[in-house]
């Protein structure tokens, strides 16, 4: 549903979350409607995941079609997985 590059930073200014969505996604309407359902997905799931991380999700094209409470349950995933892990970033 997307690709995630996660970061663990030296100092705790985060967590800083950010989005990419391409042009090939469709128009702009598409892309922020995407970049907006993600925006909640994250928000929702923000207050448990660390302050160290530095996050860019990626959405692929199936995201455009998936419903809010399957992005939340990824997001929720990929919290979880930066918390457990103790080494630096992955993807």
């Amino acid at each position: 549903m997307f690709a995630a590059f996660c970061l663990q930073q030296d100092s705790a200014d985060g967590p800083r979350i950010g989005f990419t969505v391409p042009r090939a996604m469709g128009k702009a309407v598409v892309r922020n409607r995407i970049k907006r359902r993600f925006r909640e997905a994250v928000r929702s799931c923000l207050e448990g995941l660390n302050p160290r991380w530095s996050i860019v999700i990626n959405p692929r094209r199936k995201a455009s079609e998936a419903p809010l409470p399957e992005i939340v349950r990824e997001v929720s995933r990929l919290f979880a997985r930066c918390n457990g892990s103790l080494g630096g970033g992955f993807s």
